[in-house]
């Protein structure tokens, strides 16, 4: 904002971005008060509202502000984000890395927690036996955070990767740098987000989604609900938003 670096606590979910905002830095105490609307208006429309899982990357900070927000929610290590770790230290070995990387998703595709201890226990062996170091011990860390990875076998519809996440934040990116980023105040950063996100929720999709599968597919927003209030895209979002998302 005006030159000076900040940050944005996203929250995603099939496809609808659920939350963006501000924060002034990534430390715990700033992202808790960044997902803080998030779990305010889950709880105006459920007030027992508690997401089950929340899948995050590996910064500590993100973890203990979901921990701090929903205390009975299950944090699920996102494995992607490990394959790119190894990626980033193999980038000159193009053999070893295919080889790690077949191995790797042969773990993520494990049918069963025993599988998968089986796959990490083979892969840790092998990787004993790759030369550069710097390698072996993204390999070996990745192997290190197996109870991490396993916590979503019990919860089979939580998400595994940030991918959902990159991708919409892919979409954030792309707006913001296209307008230079903010050039005012705070307030006005929150609401071209806010309206970032309206306008993504309830864009209609295009006939070749929209048809895909022989299924009728309106937006995100109709995907993530199951209805649509208006064929119009426009109305339908007025109509979700006449009440500001606030029950009256």
């Amino acid at each position: 904002i005006n030159g000076e670096k900040t940050f944005v606590a996203t929250t995603v979910a099939k496809e609808c971005i659920l939350g963006a905002e501000l924060a002034a830095n990534a430390g715990t105490k700033e992202l808790i008060k960044g997902y803080l609307p998030f779990k305010e208006e889950c709880c105006n429309l459920n007030p027992d509202y508690q997401p089950q899982t929340v899948n995050t990357d590996g910064w500590e900070p993100t973890r203990s502000a979901w921990k701090h927000l929903f205390p009975k929610i299950t944090l699920c290590l996102c494995f992607l984000h490990s394959v790119l770790k190894i990626t980033d230290r193999c980038k000159r070995s193009r053999e070893l890395l295919a080889d790690i990387k077949e191995k790797v998703w042969n773990i993520y595709h494990s049918i069963t927690p025993a599988q998968f201890s089986q796959r990490i226990r083979r892969l840790r062996e092998w990787a004993q036996t790759i030369p550069p170091e710097t390698v072996k011990e993204k390999v070996l860390d990745l192997c290190g955070k197996v109870q991490e990875f396993k916590k979503t076998f019990d919860h089979p519809q939580a998400y595994r990767t940030s991918n959902a996440l990159d991708r919409l934040m892919d979409y954030q990116d792309r707006l913001l740098y296209a307008m230079r980023y903010f050039h005012s105040n705070s307030d006005s950063a929150v609401l071209y987000l806010r309206s970032m996100a309206l306008i993504w929720n309830f864009h209609p999709y295009c006939t070749r989604i929209s048809h895909k599968d022989s299924v009728n597919r309106a937006s995100p927003f109709g995907d993530l609900n199951g209805f649509h209030y208006h064929p119009n895209w426009l109305h339908n979002l007025l109509v979700a938003a006449s009440i500001g998302g606030w029950k009256s």
